[in-house]
Formats: structure tokens, C-alpha cells, sequence
């Protein structure tokens, strides 16, 4: 009996050791800094973390997993997401269940997000679900939450899905509501800064200065949906950490980009949110797209395919000015960055059945490039740069010996042909294979 026991220990611990680390071998690298690609790469992983990058000597009681002509590349991380709301053609709170936020959470990892920051829509359960989520006791992408949002009274965000959303009318209000939050722990605050094209009341300058500076003595940053210029300098100078979405009626300036480099000031332009505003009423290149297609929730393709949605898309008389608002936001995302300002990833997708869970980050990089900035600086803007956002960059965000295995195998190389993040091998995280399922 004790000898069938020793042999037992004996024949765990050699396999054990057999199989200590695990290289993924002959690859090309991109490792999310925005240096150039490693070819030939080696990349060595024990337990969930990498150990080391290069063309070293495979170690002993290694398993090798040969991936010649294939590309390894970070997760993606995005700093502004919605969680739970979708179900079917509907964006409700009232589908806002475990069940539902983990289904999300699935979708983008098996779509190389590795990370979602979901931007003040959420209930009260979506704290124990982010606790859960840090300590890998959920499948899918890592979650961190801003809780609940900020808002104006009769304001964004809609109420059928910012339930929970804050809507203080005073400073001190507003420095009550950012305390009572911050016992929660939220990962960020948010708060909406928009009058919806002039159609509802914006929340007060005032109100939101005390709020900025309320969550910074609380060791929390602000992010804030904004869509003009003006708002935007009064948010920077406020002190706000995000721009949460693109400056849209007016192309920025000299004095704000100075602000913002000054204050470190991030800016998440969410391309593909505009470009859905009026991308439907023609036929888009990739709607035809099984990868496309597997992003979207029960019914929504019928809906985006039936001639009575694309009459009326084509009949929208708010068209022509939401294309122009998408030429001035790409005209200021190639502004700001060619400037140094700070760029992070995020599309605002989840909000609406008509920005897909997955697809749309994919999207992102692409009418990033398209809007002039390099395959490997967009790549870098979604990995490393949103990783320092979350305050997250030293466990992932760059293949680094250290930092956590996170990372996609891809059968092309995005750096040639940014659409090549959609080649999608293998997911890795925390240094084990991920299962596809959705």
C-alpha cells in the first residue's frame, strides 16, 4: 500500500515537471510596446505568467508547441464597454443578469479582449461578478466596472438602461453621491457630459468639478462621454483622466491638445461607434462576415438585413451631419496622436444591438489605421496604453517576462494588415489555452 502510494507521488511530481512550462516556439511577436516585430520568437510560459521572450535553447521539461508562420500578439484591453444590457434586438437594463454578463464577458475573450472597462450602466451585482472575475473564478475577458455612472437629471445616459445612474443637481450632492460610490470600490467613475444635439439638459460644470475632484481624494479616475469641443476643455481643465469618445463638432485645438499632454489626459475616440450611425443604410464590407456574424445577438442580423431597417437608415435626416461628425473625429484622432496625446481603445459597444460584443474592437483598429496611425501604434494603443489607463500595465498589456500570459495566436500578422487581429488561432490566458465558446 505505501509503496503503490510512493509510486504514485513519484509518477505526479515527473509529470508535473514534465510539463512545468510550456514555449510556444517559431513565432512572429508583437509585443504591444510599438517596437518592430521579433521573428522567429520564443515565447516561454510557466503557470500563468511569461518568463521569457527570444531565440533561446528550449529548457528542459518543456512541452513545445511549434507555431511557425503564425503571430502572437497581447490581448486587446478596452477602456469603454457596456455590459449586460443586450439581449435579442433589445439594450435594457431589464437583461442585466449574471448569466448575461458572463455570456459578454465569453464573447470578447474568444474575440482576443482580454479586458473590458464597462462604463456606468451596471447593477449592484456587478460588483461580487468583479471580484469573482479578478480572481479568475468566471470564464471570459477580466472585468473592471465604474459602477454606477453620472448623469443630468432627464438626461444621458437613457434611463432604460441607467437605472442606477447618479443624477446629483449640486456640488455637495454630487460630493455625497462620489463617497457613497467609492465604498464599492469601483475600478473608475464616469459621467455624461452631453446634451444629446441639444435635446435634454447637461449636467452642470459646477457639479461635475466637485465630482473630478471628489473621486481624486477618493483614488478614483473620471472618464466622460463628451461630444463637443467646449465641454471637452472644460473637462480637461477639470482635471477629468478620459475622454471617453471623440470631439465631434469641431476640430481640437492648440490650447486643448496642450492641456491635455500637460495633465496626462487619455483619449478613447470609438470610430466605430460613429461609423454605425450611419454605416446601415448601405451594405458594409464586412456584414456578409462570419466573423462579423458570430459577434451578434440572436435577431440582429435579420434586423440589419431587412429592407424596412435600411430604408429607414437611409431616411434618417441626422445622416449627413453624423457622417461629418465622424470625418471631424477622425481628423482630431490623427491630431491628438500625432501631437502625444495619450490614445487608449474602446467602442462604447454593448450599448446598442447595432454595435456588436467583440466585432466592434476588431473594427476599431481597423478606422484607427485607416485614420493614419500605424498597424503597431494602434495595436500599441490597445494593449500597452489601455493597460496603463486601468492602471493594470504591470500584469498585462505588453509580452514582457513577468507579466501575465495573455495573449492571441493569429494565422496572419496585423502589423503588415491590421485586419489580420481577426485571424484568430488560439486564445491564451493567464497561461493556459481558453476553449471557444460562446
Amino acid at each position: 500500500m505505501y509503496r503503490r502510494l510512493l509510486l504514485s507521488i513519484i509518477i505526479s511530481v515527473t509529470c508535473y515537471q514534465t510539463f512545468a512550462q510550456t514555449l510556444i516556439r517559431d513565432v512572429t511577436l508583437i509585443d504591444g510596446s510599438g517596437d518592430a516585430v521579433q521573428l522567429h520568437a520564443n515565447l516561454l510560459i510557466a503557470g500563468d505568467s511569461i518568463v521569457s521572450i527570444g531565440t533561446t535553447q528550449i529548457p528542459p521539461h518543456t512541452k513545445v508547441i511549434s507555431m511557425t508562420g503564425k503571430t502572437v500578439m497581447p490581448l486587446l484591453i478596452s477602456g469603454h464597454e457596456h455590459l449586460g444590457l443586450l439581449k435579442g434586438n433589445t439594450a435594457s437594463a431589464g437583461n442585466y443578469t449574471r448569466e448575461n454578463v458572463v455570456r459578454q464577458l465569453q464573447r470578447y475573450l474568444n474575440y482576443g479582449v482580454g479586458t473590458v472597462l464597462s462604463l456606468g450602466t451596471d447593477q449592484p451585482l456587478v460588483f461580487p461578478l468583479r471580484d469573482s472575475s479578478r480572481l479568475g473564478l468566471i470564464p471570459g475577458a477580466t472585468l473592471l466596472t465604474a459602477g454606477y455612472g453620472f448623469g443630468a437629471k432627464n438626461g444621458l445616459p437613457p434611463a432604460a438602461f441607467g437605472t442606477q445612474v447618479q443624477r446629483p443637481a449640486t456640488p455637495a450632492e454630487a460630493i455625497a453621491d462620489v463617497r457613497k460610490l467609492a465604498l464599492l470600490k469601483p475600478d473608475f467613475l464616469k459621467l455624461w457630459v452631453d446634451d444629446g444635439g441639444g435635446t435634454m439638459p447637461e449636467i452642470e460644470p459646477a457639479v461635475y468639478e466637485a465630482l473630478i475632484k471628489e473621486a481624486h481624494r477618493q483614488g478614483l479616475k473620471v472618464a466622460a462621454h463628451v461630444y463637443y469641443l467646449e465641454d471637452a476643455r472644460r473637462l480637461v481643465n477639470a482635471g477629468v483622466d478620459l475622454l471617453a469618445h471623440s470631439i465631434r463638432d469641431k476640430e481640437v485645438d492648440a490650447s486643448l491638445i496642450t492641456a491635455m499632454k500637460e495633465k496626462g489626459t487619455f483619449y478613447i475616440p470609438t470610430l466605430s461607434l460613429d461609423e454605425y450611425g450611419f454605416i446601415y443604410a448601405g451594405q458594409p464590407e464586412w456584414m456578409n462576415d462570419p466573423f462579423f456574424i458570430r459577434s451578434l445577438e440572436p435577431g440582429v442580423l435579420e434586423m440589419l438585413t431587412s429592407d424596412a431597417y435600411r430604408q429607414q437608415q437611409q431616411q434618417d435626416k441626422t445622416r449627413e451631419k453624423k457622417m461629418r461628425a465622424f470625418m471631424t473625429a477622425v481628423v482630431n484622432l490623427r491630431k491628438l496622436d500625432s501631437a502625444g496625446v495619450k490614445i487608449a481603445m474602446g467602442t462604447d459597444a454593448g450599448a446598442q444591438p447595432v454595435r456588436a460584443q467583440g466585432f466592434s474592437e476588431h473594427l476599431e483598429l481597423q478606422l484607427m489605421v485607416e485614420a493614419g496611425l500605424s498597424p503597431l501604434k494602434v495595436i500599441s494603443c490597445a494593449t500597452q496604453n489601455g493597460a496603463e489607463l486601468l492602471g493594470i500595465n504591470k500584469q498585462v498589456g505588453t509580452l514582457t517576462a513577468g507579466k501575465k500570459a495573455d495573449f492571441m495566436i493569429l494565422e496572419g500578422d496585423p502589423s503588415q494588415d491590421i485586419n489580420n487581429t481577426r485571424t484568430i488561432v488560439e486564445i491564451w490566458k493567464n497561461g493556459k489555452k481558453v476553449e471557444q465558446n460562446d
